[in-house]
Order: structure tokens, then C-alpha cells, then sequence
């Protein structure tokens, strides 16, 4: 036998029951030294035997094989099977010690669930498969949700489930059903899209089905559901999947109505989550290289700009990134230009994040205020403007800490730029002298 204090432990008890006094919570207990985990010297919650005959807590003997540890940590005898019986023996036999005990403070502990093993996964997948090519709801359904209270037991059962096939089995019944009917298979669809996004980025094999026409329809359609939980799943899916491959841009940009859609996320603002993955996908939309003027016409027309631009105004550094990552995008087109030049705060607000966010909203910010005073209508404006708000003190500091050789060559560029109008403006000493700056290699 082996002495140890016994002390309810804080959070994870409950302590309101009468019979646990402070005199009984503090008395020694002699807990059997077969039930103490040899590695943690804890009591074992869900004691497991491995093939050398030593048992040990699960948690702490997982732990131990999965940072590489070859050998069974009592005996040192190389392991050539990792498999873990359950020792119901020992289990039971701790339990009942606990119920003795319990008018000390001590509380049961529970009899742990099986933790799923990848047998189990590669079984249930089969399934899927076999349901997914009957078309058979029902089954598929039940065989999703099973895989849902797996994930929920616990982080190991979640690891197990991604590891052995089940993205791309999940991906082909989502892009089988969605080609059938989504309006009549939406719960079992939701379901499933919200199993993935756990398990993203697919394999090849896996993109392909999500990035489907079907597939690609039925994320559109979910984006423009009221189920806040379902838009969420989908907009987080194409963030993933449009940042993969330029062919599912082209894909979803054909679909009818995704502009209105992303842009009302963006404008609700449901949660931060949702709202950056949607300006990540409007990003993608507005950068392909085949985006035609249609798409970023009808993202203006819907006010992205103000929207983006109020975003910018008080965000925190993630979400200021991607938005200035949309409004840069959008200065690439002459008409993102006109709308992002008519707008009071696009330069003040751009001048403001150079060094004040991270290099990328740095780098950012230049690039679009030089596309600005580049623009062939209205560029003069623009440079004297971003003189009036200070920025040209803020790119001779660009030009002297970490940021890229590209953005200190687009700092170079603007320089110059803005140099042109120095003497005209009473905020710069005329006798100063850029001739130093370097032209921009090309």
C-alpha cells in the first residue's frame, strides 16, 4: 500500500456536497499502489495492459508511444505491438475504491468509453461508401452522426478519424447527394460540410469532390441559407478549397449570386471567423487571374469598398490584413480605383496603417496607395493627398526597417512621386533633399 494526500481538486469536482469537510478532504488515504499509474503516479482513470503485461493509465501511456518512445516504459522491452487491452479488472477495483472512500472526497470515477481505433474508421467509411453509392439517406445520415459522437468523446478519436480516409469518403457522399437534391438532403449535407472543415486541406482525390460543380453549388446555396451555422461551414470550406486551386475560383465565380451572398456576410458580420474567410474568398474571386470585369463590377456595386474601408477603420491585425489584402486587390482594376479614389477615408485610412499594423498590412497599404498615384486620372490628387496626411515621412521609415525589397522599391517609386509636389506644400522644408532615393529597378 502507499500513503498519498487525497485532495479534491478545483474545477474539476464538484464541491457543494456536505459530506466532503475541510478534515475529510485533507485525510491521508492508502491508495493501492497497482492502481497508481507507473509513469504519472496518478491514479489511472482508464488503465490499459500493454502485450509486456504492465498496465497504465491510457492518457499517460499515449503520451509516451507518440513522442517516439519505442519500449514499454516498466520493463524496457521493445514493443513490437503498441495495441492496448482495456484492464476492466483493475478499472472495476478502482471504481469500488473510490465508492468506499466517496465520504472522504473522493468521487467515482467513470468508466471510460473505447476509444476508437482506425478498424473502426476504415469500417464506417466502407459503409459510407456502400450507403453513398445507394443513395440511401438514412444510413449515410446515421453513419455521419456516429462519426460526429466519435469526434465529440475526445481529441484522439478526432485525430483517428482524419488519419484513415474518412475527408474523402465524406467529400464523395457530399458531392453524390448534392448532385441529387440539395433542398431535399440540406441536414444531411450541413452535417457532413461541417465534418470536413475539420479536416481540411484534403487530398488531391478530396478537392476534386468538393471542388465539383455540385459541390460548389451547394456551399453557394449555403452561403445564402438563414442557417448561420451552415453559411459559416461554407464560407470556411471555400477559403480553404478556392486558396488551392485557380480552377475552383473560375468554377464558383460562375455561379449566380455569390457576390451578394459573401458581401452580406462581410456587411452582418456574424462573427470574426466567418468575416475574414469571406474576404479571403472575395479576395480569391477578385485576383484570378480570368476574373472577368463583371465580377469585381458587381462586388463595387454592392458597396465592398465602404464596407472594406470600415472594417479597416478599427480591426484587429488579422482581420485588418485580409481587408486590406480586398481593398489592394480591388485597386488592380481602373474601376476599383474610381471607387476607391471617391471614397474620404481609402487614403487616410491607408497612410494610417503603414507601420502601425504588421510588415504584411505595411506592404499592403504602399501597394495600394501606389496604384492610387499611379492611376492616370486623379493620380495627382492622390499623391498630394497622402503628402497632406504624413506619408511621406512614413516611407523614408519604410525604407529603414524590415520590411521586403519589394515594398521598399514600391516605397521608392512613391517618393518620388510625392517629392513632385514638396515645394507646393508648406508642411515640408523646401531645402530638403531626396536625390538620394534610388530609382526602382524594373
Amino acid at each position: 500500500m502507499m500513503i498519498l494526500s487525497w485532495r479534491r481538486r478545483r474545477g474539476g469536482h464538484r464541491t457543494t456536497k456536505a459530506a466532503f469537510s475541510e478534515e475529510n478532504l485533507s485525510t491521508n488515504l492508502a491508495i493501492p499502489t497497482h492502481f497508481l499509474c507507473p509513469i504519472s503516479l496518478d491514479l489511472m482513470k482508464d488503465p490499459v495492459t500493454l502485450p509486456t503485461g504492465i498496465t497504465y493509465d491510457r492518457e499517460s501511456i499515449e503520451k509516451w508511444i507518440e513522442t517516439g518512445n519505442q519500449t514499454c516504459p516498466v520493463t524496457n522491452q521493445v514493443l513490437k505491438t503498441f495495441d492496448q487491452i482495456p484492464n476492466h479488472v483493475i478499472r472495476r477495483m478502482i471504481q469500488d475504491w473510490c465508492v468506499e472512500n466517496r465520504a472522504r472526497g473522493v468521487e467515482r470515477i467513470p468508466t471510460p468509453r473505447i476509444p476508437v481505433a482506425p478498424r473502426d474508421v476504415l469500417e464506417i467509411c466502407s459503409n459510407i461508401m456502400t450507403a453513398t453509392q445507394r443513395g440511401d439517406h438514412k444510413k449515410c445520415m446515421e453513419l455521419v452522426e456516429k462519426i460526429k459522437r466519435w469526434g465529440r468523446e475526445s481529441e484522439r478519436n478526432k485525430k483517428c478519424i482524419v488519419e484513415n480516409g474518412s475527408g474523402y469518403v465524406l467529400s464523395a457522399l457530399f458531392e453524390s447527394f448534392s448532385s441529387i437534391s440539395i433542398e431535399e438532403h440540406k441536414f444531411l449535407l450541413g452535417e457532413t460540410l461541417s465534418l470536413l472543415i475539420r479536416m481540411l486541406p484534403l487530398g488531391s482525390e478530396g478537392q476534386s469532390n468538393l471542388g465539383s460543380a455540385s459541390s460548389l453549388r451547394c456551399m453557394a446555396w449555403f452561403l445564402k441559407e438563414k442557417n448561420l451555422s451552415s453559411c459559416q461551414n461554407a464560407v470556411l470550406a471555400l477559403k480553404e478549397l478556392l486558396g488551392l486551386d485557380e480552377k475552383h475560383v473560375n468554377a464558383f465565380a460562375e455561379i449566380e449570386g455569390v457576390e451578394e451572398a459573401l458581401v452580406k456576410i462581410v456587411k452582418e458580420q456574424i462573427c470574426p471567423k466567418s468575416t475574414k474567410a469571406s474576404l479571403m474568398v472575395i479576395s480569391h474571386l477578385i485576383s484570378s487571374s480570368t476574373s472577368s470585369e463583371n465580377t469585381i463590377s458587381r462586388f463595387l456595386e454592392l458597396g465592398l469598398v465602404s464596407m472594406v474601408l470600415e472594417i479597416l477603420v478599427g480591426s484587429e491585425r488579422g482581420m485588418t490584413e485580409k481587408a486590406l489584402s480586398v481593398l489592394d486587390t480591388i485597386c488592380n482594376w481602373e474601376q476599383g480605383i474610381v471607387k476607391a479614389r471617391a471614397h474620404a477615408l481609402t487614403m487616410p485610412v491607408l497612410v494610417k496603417k503603414i507601420l502601425r499594423v504588421s510588415i504584411l498590412a505595411t506592404d499592403l497599404s504602399v501597394s495600394a496607395i501606389l496604384k492610387l498615384c499611379k492611376s492616370q486620372e486623379g493620380g495627382g490628387d492622390q499623391q498630394v493627398e497622402a503628402l497632406q496626411l504624413g506619408g511621406f515621412h512614413k516611407l523614408l521609415v519604410v525604407l529603414q526597417v524590415g520590411c521586403g525589397e519589394k515594398t521598399k522599391e514600391k516605397a521608392t517609386e512613391l517618393l518620388k512621386l510625392l517629392n513632385q509636389h514638396r515645394g507646393r506644400l508648406d508642411c515640408f522644408d523646401s531645402s530638403m533633399d531626396f536625390k538620394y532615393l534610388k530609382r526602382p529597378s524594373l
